[in-house]
This record gives C-alpha cells, sequence and structure tokens, in this order.
C-alpha cells in the first residue's frame, strides 16, 4: 500500500544517508595521525644537528613543552626547570628564557674582555702596564689593583655598583611590562628603549643598529640560535677562566700559550696535581 511504500523509501533514504556519512570518521583519524606525524618529524629534524648527542637530557616530557620554537632548544632539561605545569614563584620558565639570553650576552663580553689585554699586551699592542689579567684588575685589594685608575678604589665601586644597579632595575622592569621603558621619561631618548614587545630581543636602532636579521624571521632565527649556542659555550670559558685563576694564579692566555708550547706537562690534570701536592 502507499503506507508501506512510503516506509520503505523513509528506511532506503536513511540507510543512504548513514553510508555516506561513514567515511566522515576515517577521514578525521587520518588527519589526526597526519598531524602528529608532522609534530614528530619536527622534532626529528631539531635534534638532527647533533646526532644521539642532541637529545641527551630529553625526555618525552620534556619535549612536550620544548617543541623546537626556541633557539637552540634540543630538549634538554632534565630537572624540569621549563615546564610550565610545575611552575611558580620568581623563578619561572618565562624569566629562566630570558635570564639564560642575557647571561650568555655578558658572557661573551666577558670571555672576550678577559683576554683581550692579555693578549694585546703579549703583542705588543698596548703597553705592558695596560696587559692586567682580569682578576688583577679590580679595584678590591688584594686581587686587584687600586692604583691604576682615576679615583680611589672605594669611590669607583661605588659608582659602578649605582650605575649598574640603575640598568639592572630597568632592565627588570622592561622584562615585567615590555615597552615601559620608552614611555618612561629618559632625557628624550625614550624611543631608542622602547623595544619590540620582546625583552629578550629589544632590536631598535639602538639595540640593533646593524639590522641583523631584518630579512626574514627564519634568518632571524638563525642568528637566535647562533647567539645562543655562542653564549652557551661562553658560559663554559667563564668558568674556566676562574678555575684557572684559582688552580694555576694566572690568566687565560698564559695557560693557553704554556699549554701549546707543552701540552703534556701543561693540562688539566698536571693543574689537578699541582693543587693537590702530587706534582
Amino acid at each position: 500500500t502507499m503506507a508501506s511504500l512510503q516506509m520503505t523509501r523513509s528506511l532506503n533514504g536513511v540507510r543512504a544517508n548513514a553510508r555516506a556519512a561513514r567515511p566522515v570518521a576515517p577521514r578525521a583519524r587520518v588527519v589526526r595521525c597526519r598531524a602528529e606525524e608532522e609534530k614528530a618529524v619536527t622534532k626529528t629534524e631539531r635534534s638532527a644537528p647533533l646526532g644521539n648527542i642532541g637529545t641527551v637530557g630529553a625526555s618525552t616530557s620534556s619535549l612536550a613543552y620544548l617543541d623546537g620554537t626556541l633557539p637552540g632548544d634540543y630538549g634538554f632539561d632534565p630537572l624540569g626547570l621549563l615546564d610550565p605545569t610545575n611552575s611558580g614563584g620568581f623563578v619561572n620558565p618565562d624569566w629562566l628564557k630570558y635570564s639564560e639570553i642575557i647571561h650568555c650576552r655578558f658572557a661573551m663580553l666577558g670571555a672576550a674582555g678577559c683576554i683581550a689585554p692579555e693578549f694585546l699586551g703579549a703583542v705588543g699592542v698596548i703597553p705592558p702596564e695596560s696587559a692586567i689579567v682580569w682578576f688583577k684588575s679590580g679595584v678590591i685589594p688584594p686581587a686587584g689593583n687600586p692604583d691604576i685608575y682615576w679615583t680611589d678604589s672605594n669611590s669607583l665601586f661605588f659608582i659602578e655598583v649605582l650605575a649598574m644597579q640603575f640598568a639592572e632595575l630597568r632592565r627588570l622592569q622592561d622584562f615585567r611590562n615590555p615597552g615601559s621603558m620608552g614611555e618612561q621619561y629618559f632625557i628624550g631618548l625614550e624611543a631608542i628603549f622602547k623595544g619590540s614587545g620582546n625583552p629578550s630581543y629589544p632590536g631598535g636602532q639602538f639595540f640593533n643598529m646593524a639590522n641583523l636579521g631584518g630579512g626574514s624571521e627564519a634568518e632571524m632565527m638563525t642568528l637566535k640560535k647562533k647567539e645562543i649556542e655562542n653564549g652557551r659555550l661562553a658560559m663554559l670559558a667563564m668558568f674556566g677562566y676562574g678555575a684557572q685563576a684559582v688552580i694555576t694564579r694566572e690568566g687565560p692566555w698564559a695557560n693557553l700559550t704554556a699549554h701549546l708550547s707543552d701540552p703534556v706537562n701543561n693540562n688539566i690534570l698536571t693543574n689537578f696535581g699541582k693543587v693537590f701536592g702530587s706534582a
């Protein structure tokens, strides 16, 4: 009858709609799998330049938040310091990322500044009285030499403390409120300190005079990676300078030339032997 015919047509329509809708679910699963594969490929490419060394200190949990978007990121975070789920207090992941970059820049300046006077004096570019070993160039006795500066050691020390404190407080405020130093009066130079909104890379006519990395985002990322990797080496170098100063009582240039002239008797093992009385 007509009722039976209409019911049959309705059932056929429902079955046809069901068949048409069935492929939707598999497609969604395929898209999701492709996204996971692309994410995995990104992680592999990030650690590829260092091979297996690039994965030392990395774990499944650290790779979840260290996804390769940061310059010089190889997933190394054995203590979980950058884990956003377990962060809190003053030392948070954002502060640690920022402070590493700042320490890298200070270390690169320090590593070059510590060895430069000693080297320039050794090759005769500057007079011997100016070629002072870095740990003897301070203003506080007994290690420092307070008689070579334009004022007495105490005055010079406190001038340096005040100047550095002023600069560091402004830098801290810019980290807490990016761009705020461009709003605070500073003898007409406010525009210079406005920054880019990222306190780690302020840019502008003062902090990036040559407009390095301005060609593309990829070029900028390459420079950021080179900066932080060289900065990490510089931090290790500064630690080495300090250790050498304690053990050998000499500067880095003197230690380098001594090692090159006689590497068998001037190396880290013989130096430790001298400290502990076995050589």
